[in-house]
C-alpha cells in the first residue's frame, strides 16, 4: 500500500535557502531543456529517446544522481503519454516546468537511497548536492545540505523518491515523500456490512448503510465560499493592465480556493470512512460518474461538479482512504436512483424540487438520502435494517462533526424524520 507523507522544510539560514533555491532551479532547467528536445523530436517524426548528451553539465550543481533521477521522472511522464494514446485517450505530451523570464516552477527528486530524514525534537532532511555548489556555499565533500523539516510522518514504511517544490507565493518549501507500507493494518476479517454513497454537489455526498444509518455533508456554504473567492479573482483580472493576465494576489487566491476545497474534501472522506469502519462495513458502492459528468449543461451545474467539488479528485481519495481500512470501494450504474420511488418504484411520475423527492403514490423523502438507499438495496444482498433518523453535517472550516455530544451538536444536526422519509 502507498501512501504519501507531506511536510515543510525550512532552510536556517540565507545560505541554506540560496543554495536550495539553486538546486531547484537547475532541475527545473534540466527538465525543460530534456522535455523541449524531446518535444522536438516527436512533432519533428524523432526519436524521443534518442537525447544528446547535455544533462552532463548539471552533473556539478545537482549531482549525478538527481540528475537520473529528473530524467527517469521525465521519461516516466513520455511512456505514461504514450501509454494513453495507445489506449485512444486524449493526452497532450509533458509540458514545460515554467520558463526562465515568468519563472520557473522550480522542484526537483531526489533518489530514495540519496536522502535522509531523522523525525524528533529537531527533525532534519539531508541531501546531496553537486560539488559546485558544495564549494560556493562551504559544503565539504562528504557532506550534505541540512535542512529543518516542520511536520510529523503519517505513514512508515519503505520510502521512495522524495520530490521538493517551492511555492512562491507563500515562500514555502514543500516535501512529498512516497512510501510503501504492509497491506493495510485495519483490515477486519468480521466487518461484513456494506454502504451506498450518492455524490452530489449541493449535498456533496448522501451514505446509507445495511446498518441502518444515513449520513448527509451539506456542501452550500463551501460552494458559497468558493463562488466569493472566484468572483474576487475576477474582479482583480478585470483590473490588470492590458497584457496581464495573473499576479501574485491573483495565484494566492486560486491557492486558498483549492486549499480549502481539498481540506474539506478530505476531512470529509476520512470522517466518513472512519464512521463506516466502525460500524463494520466492508464494502462500498459508489456510483459511477462518467456519464453523469458529460450530462450538466448549465454554467453553475457544471462549476459545481468540474471545478468546485473535483469528482474525479474525491473518488480518487476516497478509494485511497478506503483502502487504508480495509474497505472495498466499488463503482456501479446509479441510474435513476435519484428519481426513483422507494414506495411504489416508479421513476417516470416522480418530480424532484431542490432536496425533495415527491410521488403521486404519496411517498415524500429527501432525494439524496433516498437514493444513497436505493442506489443499497439495488447492489446489496444483506438484509438492510430500517434506517434510523440521518444525521446531517456542516463544514465550520475546520471538521464536518462537533464534540460529541448527549444532545444534538449545531454541526451535527438530525435531519427531520418527516423529511427524510414520509409515509415509510
Amino acid at each position: 500500500m502507498k501512501r504519501v507523507n507531506t511536510f515543510e522544510i525550512v532552510p536556517q539560514t540565507k545560505n541554506d535557502k540560496e543554495c536550495l533555491l539553486r538546486l531547484l532551479d537547475a532541475s527545473a532547467s534540466l527538465w525543460n531543456e530534456l522535455t523541449y528536445e524531446r518535444r522536438q523530436n516527436y512533432f519533428g517524426d524523432g526519436d524521443v529517446w534518442d537525447t544528446s548528451e547535455y544533462r552532463g553539465r548539471y552533473n556539478g550543481v545537482v549531482g549525478s544522481a538527481t540528475v537520473q533521477q529528473v530524467t527517469r521522472k521525465n521519461s516516466e511522464a513520455w511512456r505514461s503519454f504514450f501509454a494513453l494514446k495507445e489506449k485512444g485517450e486524449y493526452a497532450n505530451p509533458p509540458s514545460y516546468w515554467g520558463n526562465e523570464k515568468d519563472g520557473r516552477e522550480l522542484r526537483t527528486c531526489i533518489r530514495c537511497n540519496q536522502y535522509t530524514i531523522v523525525w524528533g525534537k529537531r527533525s532534519r532532511l539531508e541531501i546531496p548536492v553537486g560539488q559546485e555548489l558544495k564549494d560556493e556555499y562551504g559544503l565539504g565533500y562528504h557532506e550534505r545540505l541540512r535542512l529543518e523539516v516542520r511536520g510529523n510522518p503519517k505513514w512508515d514504511g519503505k520510502q521512495g523518491r522524495l520530490e521538493l517544490e517551492y511555492d512562491e507565493v507563500s515562500d514555502t518549501f514543500r516535501a512529498f515523500q512516497p512510501v510503501t507500507e504492509p497491506d493495510s493494518r485495519l483490515d477486519s476479517p468480521l466487518a461484513s456490512e456494506e454502504a451506498a454513497l450518492d455524490v452530489g454537489a449541493n449535498n456533496l455526498v448522501a451514505c446509507a448503510t445495511t446498518t441502518g444509518n444515513q449520513y448527509l455533508y451539506d456542501g452550500r456554504a463551501l460552494f458559497g465560499r468558493f463562488r466569493e473567492t472566484t468572483d474576487e479573482i475576477a474582479r482583480l483580472q478585470s483590473k490588470l493592465r492590458e497584457g496581464r493576465y495573473s499576479s501574485k494576489r491573483i495565484r494566492r487566491l486560486y491557492r486558498q480556493r483549492t486549499k480549502r476545497r481539498d481540506h474539506a474534501q478530505n476531512a470529509l472522506v476520512r470522517n466518513l470512512v472512519e464512521r463506516l469502519h466502525d460500524e463494520g462495513v466492508a464494502t462500498v458502492y459508489v456510483g459511477d460518474l462518467t456519464d453523469v459528468l458529460e450530462t450538466h449543461w448549465s454554467v453553475r451545474a457544471n462549476e459545481k461538479t468540474h471545478n468546485f467539488w473535483a469528482f474525479k479528485k474525491f473518488i480518487h481519495r476516497l478509494a485511497c482512504v478506503c483502502e487504508e481500512y480495509g474497505i472495498s470501494l466499488e463503482a456501479e450504474s446509479e441510474a435513476w436512483t435519484s428519481q426513483t420511488c422507494p414506495e411504489c418504484g416508479d421513476h417516470k411520475e416522480t418530480v424532484r424540487h431542490e432536496d425533495t423527492l415527491t410521488c403521486p403514490c404519496g411517498f415524500e423523502g429527501h432525494a439524496d438520502l433516498t437514493a444513497s438507499e436505493t442506489f443499497l438495496r439495488e447492489n446489496s444482498d444483506r438484509e438492510i435494517r430500517p434506517m434510523a433518523r440521518p444525521v446531517r453535517f456542516e463544514w465550520d472550516d475546520h471538521d464536518w462533526s462537533g464534540k460529541p455530544h448527549p444532545h444534538e451538536s449545531p454541526k451535527e444536526v438530525r435531519t427531520n424524520p418527516q423529511v427524510a422519509s414520509v409515509g415509510r
